[in-house]
């Protein structure tokens, strides 16, 4: 099931686009100065991308704040992005809560649940995603692309960001059995490994999207970090041979030189201490061409990583566990 999943994925960004263009956002009273993003896994991770995504037109702070608080500067000045595909997540609904105490711009994206509830009973602006999907990690292309029309129709970001996910879209059609057959190939190579990936830090959302994708799909663990900031810490980590690892760097072209020096020197490093040590390159022109195809790729590379540790990538067992012992504690 998973694989018909992922595979929809660059129609699941077309049909974003469609909704998004739709929905209607009334304007705020009190002028949008910082913007919270509230979310926990799969229905999180979109707010990741977008603050990716917008770090270099947003005039605003944007933060994602996963977890039952929200920071105290919260206020009537302050958009807060509610996200939560189920609708039923108890921490994003904590939050929720507290942002209508604080008097904030709320806006929620969910296929329904309480969220749809309480949205309704409050007068809140409210994005409805598809329902029917299993899995809130199966969703990430409507919940980056909503959300950043929430962005657009409160007129913080540029109508650029939202023409340059139609052409993401577009490259991942084209490119798919490409990405496929790649992936086939990549979870070879780590397959019985430990999977460590390291980024730049302009678009660490990718990084954390192959880290959880790998955990809940391939059921592994899985690690990551980016640079320049691992260059002050985990490096010294490295100095003996590990002799279980499989290192991935994701690399892109348009990197500061900086960065780009920093990786191939931390690269020569590890290569004397890792037995595997992978650099993949993103395709595409623009920022969102190669975070969606890098996306797209470590998608795949989960899904065959499940295949290869025969297990269902779908299922999600431990975490259905935790939420009903949780549920007999009334807290």
């Amino acid at each position: 099931m998973m694989d018909q999943l992922i595979k929809k994925f660059p129609a699941q960004l077309k049909e974003g686009l469609e909704i998004g263009e739709s929905t209607i956002i009334r304007p705020h009273h009190f002028q949008i100065q910082k913007i919270v993003m509230t979310g926990m896994g799969g229905s999180g991770i979109g707010g990741a991308y977008v603050a990716d995504l917008i770090a270099d037109e947003c005039p605003c702070p944007y933060l994602i704040k996963s977890g039952y608080t929200l920071p105290a500067y919260v206020d009537k000045h302050t958009l807060v992005i509610v996200s939560s595909y189920s609708g039923n997540t108890e921490e994003t609904i904590a939050s929720m809560q507290q942002a209508m105490d604080k008097n904030a711009k709320i806006v929620c994206i969910s296929s329904g649940g309480k969220v749809k509830e309480l949205a309704k009973t409050h007068g809140l602006d409210f994005v409805e995603m598809p329902s029917g999907w299993p899995s809130p990690r199966a969703c990430l292309g409507y919940s980056v692309v909503c959300q950043l029309y929430v962005l657009y129709h409160l007129h913080l970001i540029s109508e650029k960001i939202i023409d340059n996910i139609k052409t993401a879209a577009d490259l991942l059609s084209f490119e798919q059995e490409d990405i496929m057959s790649k992936a086939e190939k990549l979870a070879e190579l780590i397959a019985n490994k430990l999977p460590v990936i390291y980024t730049a830090d302009r678009l660490s959302s990718v990084a954390v999207r192959w880290r959880q994708q790998i955990n809940e799909n391939g059921k592994m663990l899985c690690w990551h970090h980016v640079l320049p900031e691992m260059n002050h810490n985990e490096l010294v980590g490295w100095k003996h041979k590990q002799e279980n690892v499989a290192v991935i760097f994701l690399r892109y072209r348009d990197d500061l030189k900086q960065v780009q020096l920093r990786t191939d020197l931390t690269k020569q490093i590890i290569t004397a201490l890792a037995p595997q040590v992978i650099e993949i390159y993103a395709k595409g022109q623009t920022t969102a061409d190669k975070m969606m195809y890098m996306t797209h790729l470590g998608d795949w590379l989960s899904w065959y990583l499940a295949q290869k540790n025969n297990v269902n990538a779908s299922e999600i067992q431990v975490i259905d566990f935790l939420k009903a012992e949780l549920e007999k504690f009334k807290i």
